[in-house]
């Protein structure tokens, strides 16, 4: 879920890395591999040695719902090559949303390991606050292909991949529905409003409204520049048209069983039993076993009926990350400790240990991981996906558009004027 950056801070950071940082940038990089290791900014290569420097201070961010794994990861490594070091990495808690402006508010000072959703990718590179990783073609093999596009600009690895499972499905209660029944929305917010309870998906949040645009040919995405959005959304012709998905947000928002709430909506909701079905993802599996047990269903986003067809609702999909600060001080074993972080035994570890998804190929084909109904349902919603690659401008318009559909269009205004003013506003220059 993209955190927005400002137009104006975006042009900066663009222009910053087209001219070099002040040339500061240019002075790091490295040219010469006999020098590499003198001046810290080469990345791992294990058949090279590590810098004599016994002393070795890191700083990793991750996420504070991560604190425990990571600190049972890092303590590991500290063990692993302690004969090679006197380890003092600490542990600091920032958001993986947040973690590209909290980094790039100060680049020499940020962490030397951090986790990052895939999204900002772009932006740390341009900002030059990551390398392209030497042992990129070890990592092709291990990691899923949509999670190393994910870590990738052009034909570069930037990043090392850490979950494939940042995207959204649907959680449901076995005491209501069965396999068929989730299959369309209309069966959903049926069973839903004959039982007296409530659906949800979060229609403020633009990340989840993608789903009713995405799978209609009505297009949405990023311009070569980078910065601003093309988007058809409000197209007047076609099979689809911008007013046909409009009026089917209409309709779904009609139901008495349907509401539009944000996470701790859902969650408050399927504890007290009025939720028995809902828009998430998984990073709610593990509060959803514990209240559910044996009724804890999830799937595949649902069809919905739109321009009297069914159509499958689609998703964005996402990536976690680590990535390596290109100015850490102790860049090579910053590095090493990027590429533990995400191995095939961590992340089958995180898998364990926060029911997140693995990128690796290894663990996510292991048992566990096969039978975990979220992650099932996230590989299944994942062909009807794509990833987030969105310039700023997207979120608040589609918020301000949904949030009046899930309101049922109050004011009663022209929905072909509603799709044209959030149209104009994400494509925005």
């Amino acid at each position: 879920m993209g955190k927005r950056l400002s137009m104006l801070f975006l042009i900066i950071v663009l222009a910053t890395a087209l001219f070099g940082c002040d040339g500061s940038r240019e002075e790091g990089k490295i040219a010469n591999p006999d020098t590499a290791l003198q001046n810290g900014n080469e990345n791992i290569d294990p058949e090279k040695p590590l810098p004599d420097n016994k002393n070795v201070e890191l700083v990793v961010w991750g996420a504070e719902e991560d604190e425990t794994l990571l600190r049972q990861i890092i303590e590991r490594f500290q063990e692993e090559y302690k004969a090679e070091a006197n380890f003092n990495i600490t542990f600091a808690a920032q958001s993986e949303a947040g973690c590209k402006d909290a980094l790039l508010a100060d680049l020499e000072a940020g962490a030397d390991v951090f986790a990052f959703a895939d999204d900002q990718l772009n932006a740390l590179v341009a900002a030059g606050a990551l390398e392209p990783i030497e042992n990129a073609d070890q990592l092709k093999v291990e990691n899923l292909p949509g999670a190393i596009e994910a870590a990738s600009v052009e034909d570069d690895l930037y990043a090392y991949p850490l979950t494939a499972d940042n995207g959204y499905f649907l959680y449901y209660n076995k005491q209501y529905f069965n396999q068929e029944d989730v299959k369309t929305f209309d069966r959903i917010l049926q069973i839903a409003a004959e039982n007296e309870k409530r659906v949800t998906m979060d229609w403020s949040s633009a990340w989840y409204v993608y789903a009713f645009f995405g799978n209609t040919g009505l297009e949405v995405g990023l311009n070569d520049d980078g910065i601003t959005n093309y988007c058809t959304w409000n197209k007047t012709d076609g099979d689809v048209k911008g007013v046909d998905v409009a009026n089917a947000m209409l309709a779904i928002a009609s139901s008495p069983a349907f509401l539009s709430t944000e996470e701790s909506g859902f969650l408050a909701g399927i504890k007290d039993g009025s939720v028995i079905a809902g828009v998430s993802g998984v990073w709610n599996a593990v509060a959803m076993k514990e209240v559910l047990g044996a009724n804890y269903g999830a799937a595949k986003l649902p069809t919905y009926t739109c321009a009297n067809s069914q159509i499958q609702m689609a998703s964005f999909s996402g990536y976690k990350l680590i990535g390596v600060n290109a100015y850490s001080k102790q860049y090579a074993w910053a590095s090493r400790l990027a590429e533990w972080i995400s191995n095939e035994e961590n992340q089958q570890l995180r898998f364990d240990m926060r029911g997140q998804g693995p990128a690796n190929k290894n663990a996510a084909a292991s048992a566990s991981v096969q039978d975990s109904p979220a992650i099932t349902a996230l590989i299944e919603q994942s062909q009807f996906s794509c990833l987030q690659r969105i310039g700023s401008n997207f979120w608040d318009p589609v918020s301000e558009f949904a949030t009046n559909m899930a309101s049922g269009n109050p004011g009663a205004k022209k929905l072909q004027e509603q799709l044209d003013t959030m149209v104009e506003g994400i494509t925005a220059p």
